[in-house]
């Protein structure tokens, strides 16, 4: 009895063990890209880059483990895979890319937190979550997304006093007055929400499409395929004139992109597809806050970028209402006996 009460708390720790795991993919994937943007890179071409990497690094697996379960390829479901490549690799890419080269890391990562209450909304609209409004939990759900959103707000919008510490005391002054020279926050955040609502309807037509095509890898395969080929005439279109633009080497923007197809699109695309068939939309985007925390922790060292109190706030305020979510969504799951779960559960853990 010890064994299965253990084997089952395992089983019901793997979503979240995955999902916590991306927001420090996702984490590292802003640090790292800020830096390379600072230093010129275009973001239409990593884009590109960042899709064909993922591309290379998934289809292997893709053609060895989803040989036997890979569904016949549909008129239908090849125009949802197009869709998908458009809306997230393509649209996101560069507005979420372009947003960020006009603010910061923290800013940008702060501003995706109105993800959550998108995903919510929408996956409310498709009917993929189940609201009662009557019900406790529901309500839970809808005032943590609020809470979410407003903390984001906060963090955004109030500032506060300056939070002097060990490591940025020598180059505060110095950052605060350089880095906001070519900055556009407004600008920058409506790129960054608009970028939040394409993600949003990216992860919506992901779950419908694992219902008629239920093979994460190839899915992914395709999506960065196709991420590949739009997102490169996109940024043809945009750097026309700068061919300077796509060269490349064994440096930052090498690794941008190298990370980024690997951890934040290939690996991130095949394990939300996992934990979306079990969970929902919803589950994987409610962590989102995570990341802007460990974003503006490590951008305070990495890049020198400012903390101030308003920004803390924020913080705290957004990770109740991340747990408030959460709570609402753990009612959604019900604790089921072991011949339910082996039933409701077959091929779908992480």
């Amino acid at each position: 009895m010890p064994k299965e009460s253990v084997s089952q708390m395992l089983t019901q720790a793997k979503p979240f063990v995955a999902v916590i795991f991306l927001q420090f993919g996702f984490a590292g994937m802003s640090i790292i890209t800020k830096f390379a943007l600072n230093k010129g890179m275009s973001q239409h071409v990593l884009v590109v880059y960042r899709n064909a990497v993922a591309f290379v690094f998934i289809a292997p697996f893709a053609l060895i483990f989803d040989r036997k379960i890979r569904p016949k390829m549909t008129l239908s479901v090849f125009a949802k895979i197009v869709l998908l490549s458009l809306l997230e690799p393509v649209m996101d890419g560069n507005l979420f890319y372009t947003g960020m080269k006009l603010t910061t890391a923290t800013f940008t990562t702060a501003m995706c937190n109105v993800l959550p209450a998108f995903a919510f909304i929408m996956a409310w609209i498709f009917r993929l979550e189940m609201v009662y409004i009557r019900k406790l939990h529901s309500q839970a759900k809808i005032l943590g997304t609020i809470v979410t959103v407003g903390g984001a707000m906060l963090m955004t919008l109030v500032n506060g006093p300056m939070l002097t510490l060990p490591w940025t005391r020598s180059t505060s002054h110095h950052q605060s007055t350089s880095s906001t020279t070519s900055q556009d926050p407004i600008k920058g955040a409506l790129m960054i929400t608009a970028g939040c609502f394409c993600w949003a309807s990216f992860m919506i037509l992901q779950a419908i499409t694992l219902k008629v095509y239920p093979a994460e890898l190839s899915l992914t395969a395709w999506i960065c395929l196709m991420g590949t080929l739009e997102g490169t005439v996109a940024a043809v279109a945009f750097e026309w004139h700068n061919t300077a633009a796509w060269a490349i080497h064994l440096d930052y923007k090498l690794l941008s992109a190298v990370y980024g197809g690997v951890i934040c699109s290939g690996a991130a695309y095949y394990i939300q597809g996992i934990v979306m068939k079990e969970r929902g939309p919803v589950f994987v985007t409610a962590f989102n806050p995570l990341s802007m925390v460990i974003v503006a922790i490590l951008s305070s060292i990495a890049l020198s970028e400012i903390l101030y109190l308003g920004r803390v706030m924020g913080a705290m305020v957004i990770i109740i209402g991340l747990y408030m979510v959460l709570w609402g969504k753990s009612k959604d799951h019900p604790s089921q006996t072991d011949s339910e779960a082996a039933d409701d559960k077959v091929a779908t853990t992480v």
